[in-house]
């Protein structure tokens, strides 16, 4: 059984959600609440994991293996919240991404927002390739999926004028990087996972030196995970 509670900045009981699903996703909905309103320029919040050793993936190379039932819980109403998602097309490949699909419990809260029901997927690739899990039969971009051949900055700031200003950056670490380093995030939501891998796995963030101070807004635990939303002091 999975239980999330919330340590800072006040010790509460968020719930369970394998026994209320429901009352899971409403309480961590509006703990990761966007600002209203959002600013025209987009707000971009960042979402990594990492092991206690600082790796960013598992043995296997992958992310999700170094994740437990709260630290996705989590992840699923990130999801629901955005307006685009934004990955790397190797990250992408990796993990084996799919097309998005629309979230039942999150259709009120998005109508009401003047969301689309499904967040678009933004993949940036220089190739223009994009992995055959996010293609049509015809090799194209599925729907709800868009190859931005641009560096992460400027895919951003195409998003935002498109009036996509929820944006959430998947990764990898350098997009999270050039994001960083360009002055565009806005927040991290960083999960410790209770692990040590070793060997040369990947940093969340990687690229040019960076120097960002940041406010933690939340700290929650759930299967001996620290999952915390992180604000950057401007």
């Amino acid at each position: 059984m999975t239980t999330i509670r919330q340590l800072l900045p006040t010790p509460a009981a968020i719930a369970d959600p394998d026994a209320d699903p429901e009352a899971t996703l409403e309480r961590l909905a509006d703990l990761y609440a966007y600002p209203d309103p959002v600013p025209a320029t987009g707000w971009v919040r960042a979402t990594m994991v990492s092991t206690l050793d600082g790796s960013a993936t598992g043995a296997d190379e992958k992310s999700g293996s170094i994740s437990a039932t709260g630290d996705r819980a989590v992840f699923s109403v990130l999801r629901g919240l955005a307006d685009a998602i934004v990955v790397g097309a190797g990250t992408a490949r990796t993990e084996g991404y799919r097309v998005p699909a629309a979230k039942p419990a999150f259709a009120a809260r998005r109508a009401r927002l003047g969301q689309q029901p499904v967040p678009l997927l933004a993949v940036l690739t220089r190739s223009g390739v994009l992995p055959p899990t996010l293609t049509g039969e015809d090799g194209r971009p599925a729907p709800g999926v868009e190859a931005l051949a641009t560096d992460p900055p400027e895919a951003i700031e195409k998003l935002a004028g498109r009036g996509l200003r929820r944006i959430l950056l998947e990764g990898g670490p350098q997009i999270l990087g050039q994001v960083a380093a360009a002055g565009c995030l806005d927040e991290l939501c960083l999960t410790l996972s209770p692990l040590l891998v070793g060997g040369g796995g990947p940093r969340i963030l990687s690229g040019a030196p960076v120097e960002l101070s940041l406010t933690a807004a939340h700290l929650l635990t759930a299967d001996g995970l620290l999952v915390g939303r992180w604000l950057i002091d401007r």
